[in-house]
């Protein structure tokens, strides 16, 4: 057992600050184990939220070090003997309480994707897909809804164009729709118009943070991107469209 020092983001909307708190750790534990002894010996009223503790269910986001992370998959023997903890809430969200944010922007930005709009059945009633195609679209069911990386994300970051991209997560959740080789809605033009996808730079830092190593970027981001390059800005498409309009 040793002591370690934490450094707890402690407030509300209103406003906050840093509080340290100094608590021994056992071999073994993780973030969320210490978070929850300082709970209960030091701070009774500290807000958490927190599910599994399995790295499954996304709840226990937060920032711990400058890091965005989840606190049951941080273990505390990757810091340093002395190294003081810094743990924050979210950044990109607002603050409900401590380390809780409201995420309830994405759930919103989420209604707003058109579903999953199947082709007509065969004939004999069973639709058939290739493994390749099951495999593009099943890495990114992988997503716990953690949000960490619309957390890191650098455009939702920037509050003023926060309305207008929908963020890595609702592009994956759109990659998974667009990819699927059952789907028939076109979803192109709102990619362009209505989520965003232009305001995307790649700098992978949303693929570097999530927990299950979904190919955030280069699977889902860019193939999107690609889509709507290939739709408004293919000079040769657009020549083919011109004379097929014409005619």
């Amino acid at each position: 057992m040793s002591e370690r020092l934490f450094r707890i983001w402690r407030g509300t909307a209103a406003g906050g600050s840093f509080v340290e708190y100094r608590v021994d750790v056992d071999p073994g534990m993780v973030v969320l184990d210490v978070l929850h002894r300082i709970q209960a010996r030091l701070a009774n009223d500290l807000a958490i939220r927190w599910n599994c503790k399995a790295g499954k269910c996304g709840s226990c986001s937060m920032e711990i070090n400058g890091r965005p992370r989840l606190a049951c998959m941080t273990r505390m023997n990757q810091f340093g003997g002395a190294e003081m903890i810094a743990v924050q809430p979210m950044k990109t969200f607002p603050v409900v309480k401590d380390l809780v944010t409201d995420v309830s922007w994405n759930y919103e930005q989420n209604r707003r994707i058109p579903p999953f709009r199947p082709k007509p059945r065969p004939a004999d009633g069973q639709y058939r897909m290739r493994q390749v195609d099951v495999d593009r679209v099943q890495e990114f069911r992988k997503c716990i809804e953690c949000f960490l990386c619309q957390d890191v994300c650098h455009v939702l970051r920037d509050q003023s164009r926060k309305d207008a991209f929908v963020g890595p997560r609702l592009m994956i959740r759109l990659a998974s729709l667009e990819m699927h080789p059952l789907d028939t809605e076109d979803r192109v033009p709102a990619l362009r118009e209505e989520f965003g996808s232009g305001l995307c730079n790649i700098t992978r830092c949303c693929t570097e943070v999530c927990p299950e190593q979904i190919q955030i970027t280069d699977n889902g981001i860019i193939p999107l991107k690609e889509r709507v390059v290939d739709r408004y800005f293919d000079p040769l498409l657009g020549l083919v469209r011109k004379v097929f309009r014409r005619k």
